[in-house]
């Protein structure tokens, strides 16, 4: 009767050393799965944020020439948006109402870009108070956007921020809807960094008319009537 060798490999044995590879093959096909997804991903984002960069340059305002009343040659800002549906937003107030773009289908609407430390928003704002209770009746509203720095980080120093934008608005009257953190939508309407800025948008949510900087009372006006369909567009 032959005698089994100690050295020769038990079939527990082997069984035990297949099952060792066979866990390490699929721990290396589970690795090698998880770090191509995790490119894919990379890759989506990139490619994400690319798309969104490359949006937010073809929609910034460009300067063009026009020929002014009286023949002469008259720069101003010009935005690609112009024409095309207003992108749409949610913001809260200062006390933490949200508020869309879309609860306003139907009316005519201004979207002010604004700061408290803002001067030239300083001798806009009463011309758009006015504006806006002439208007009003007629289906026109005002959304008054801050683009004041808010920390996030610091919830003390976030209410002080907070604070602050209720402070400017009541210093300057504005009773029309104040809303805060407007730096979240600046880049789909154009990577907006002039201040203030408005856009005006008609009755079916498309942007008729757009203003940069300091303006005439009378301009505004006549963004309002185009945004309410009785100006020229």
């Amino acid at each position: 009767m032959a005698r089994k060798s100690y050295n020769e490999p038990s079939h527990e044995t082997g069984v035990f050393d297949s099952v060792k590879r066979n866990v390490l093959v699929v721990a290396v096909v589970v690795c090698v799965l998880f770090l191509l997804g995790l490119a894919g991903w990379a890759n989506w984002q990139n490619r994400k944020q690319l798309a969104a960069h490359q949006q937010a340059i073809a929609n910034q305002a460009v300067l063009v020439a026009d020929n002014g009343p009286t023949g002469e040659e008259v720069l101003h800002m010009k935005s690609p948006l112009v024409g095309k549906p207003a992108p749409a937003f949610t913001l809260a107030t200062p006390g933490g109402e949200k508020v869309s773009l879309a609860s306003y289908k139907g009316k005519a609407v201004q979207i002010n870009f604004w700061a408290t430390w803002c001067a030239p928003c300083k001798i806009e704002t009463p011309w758009l108070v006015e504006l806006e209770k002439q208007y009003k009746p007629q289906g026109f509203e005002i959304l008054a956007v801050s683009v004041d720095d808010l920390d996030k980080d610091d919830p003390k120093l976030l209410a002080k921020d907070i604070a602050g934008v209720v402070k400017g608005a009541k210093d300057l009257h504005i009773d029309y809807p104040v809303l805060i953190d407007g730096d979240n939508i600046a880049k789909p309407y154009g990577d907006v960094d002039v201040y203030p800025t408005s856009f005006f948008i008609d009755r079916s949510g498309k942007i008729v008319a757009a203003s940069f900087g300091l303006t005439s009372k009378d301009d505004l006006e006549d963004n309002i009537k185009k945004a309410l369909g009785e100006g020229k567009s």
